[in-house]
């Protein structure tokens, strides 16, 4: 039975680390808001989903206005943020029934690719829960700070081995019924994603290969990256 899709898009956040003058989703990203972007992905991944996008109160009425100016035509659930992540979806899936797929995805990594989104939901039909992921690169440190402010020094010399190190991405989709049931946990500073308040559950997830360019656009360099990235696309280049 195919289950009927849902995405919370989490779009939330105040941006402070961008030091732009309004939140990063709203920033220009090739003539659209970052968010336009990142709903769009979905919408031509899987016609008739729900979109459920999640806002700073104070921005509610500036997507509306820039929805409407823009020709930006996709009904959209417009759900209040909440105190923390953790709140706001909760605040989301107020809005979600159960026995339905629900993805959760960062309003600010608009270039995931519509085939990994089916992909994913395609994954969910047949277990509780799925997560991209992207193995580490980079060489690992464990390291402490020194007494100088921009200075670290190693702990006790410990090395990480990088093999079994994974970044998790979005979109991470589950059962609603599961990350409903998972969302009446108690919050807890530990939940940085849905799946760890999944795993707090109880339920086993299944982790797959995410996408490198997948990016959370969070500083101004990620911004340059992902400008460079869409111009590349809108001439006609693929991922």
């Amino acid at each position: 039975m195919d289950r009927k899709k849902y995405v919370i898009i989490m779009a939330a956040g105040s941006g402070t680390r961008m030091g732009a003058d309004r939140p990063k989703q709203f920033l220009e990203l090739d003539g659209k808001a970052v968010l336009q972007r990142t709903i769009e992905v979905f919408l031509e991944a899987c016609p008739g989903i729900s979109v459920v996008t999640v806002l700073p109160e104070d921005f509610i009425g500036y997507w509306k206005d820039y929805c409407l100016k823009n020709n930006f035509i996709c009904p959209q659930i417009l759900v209040k943020g909440g105190i923390t992540r953790f709140h706001s979806v909760r605040n989301a899936l107020a809005r979600i029934p159960d026995g339905a797929l629900a993805a959760v995805h960062d309003g600010v990594r608009p270039l995931v690719t519509p085939a990994k989104v089916r992909e994913l939901f395609d994954r969910a039909e047949n277990c509780p829960g799925v997560i991209p992921v992207v193995p580490c690169v980079d060489t690992m440190k464990v390291l402490t700070p020194s007494d100088s402010k921009d200075i670290w020094k190693e702990k006790d010399g410990q090395n990480v081995d990088r093999s079994v190190l994974f970044g998790a991405q979005t979109p991470q989709v589950f059962q609603s019924e599961i990350l409903k049931a998972a969302y009446d946990l108690p919050y807890d500073t530990a939940f940085t994603d849905d799946a760890s308040v999944v795993s707090r559950y109880g339920k086993s997830l299944s982790y797959v290969m995410g996408e490198r360019l997948n990016i959370k656009i969070t500083t101004p360099e990620d911004l340059i990256l992902a400008r460079a990235v869409t111009s590349l696309l809108e001439q006609g280049y693929s991922l």
